[in-house]
């Protein structure tokens, strides 16, 4: 689910800088799906769509392509007013999160 072929060849094999990026996506991703959470909740939509477009670069630089494509279809359900499919799209990627994240804290703990 994670290949980290883009951030090993961005950091040039740096290990360190490796363990950086990892370590902010995790922490800052969790944070980020609370607010995605409570925008659906309070029916925030555009913000929604901003906060999937902000952890759209963070899921590439990860290597985990199913996010970034549960993230891009949110952005799209909200712009096309389909909040329903935007609300499903959203569990969807909170799932891909939650399963990448413990394959990453695995790698970070193998750099």
């Amino acid at each position: 689910m994670v290949d980290l072929t883009f951030l090993n060849n961005f950091t040039k094999g740096d290990t360190t800088k490796m363990r950086r990026y990892i370590s902010v996506f995790l922490n800052v991703a969790p944070e980020t799906f609370g607010k995605m959470k409570t925008n659906i909740l309070n029916e925030d939509w555009d913000q929604l769509r901003i906060n999937a477009h902000s952890l759209k670069p963070e899921a590439d630089y990860m290597g985990i392509k199913k996010l970034k494509g549960a993230l891009e279809k949110i952005e799209h359900h909200v712009t096309e007013g389909d909040h329903e499919n935007a609300a499903l799209a959203f569990s969807q990627a909170e799932n891909i999160y939650k399963m990448s994240s413990t394959e990453l804290v695995k790698l970070l703990q193998q750099l």
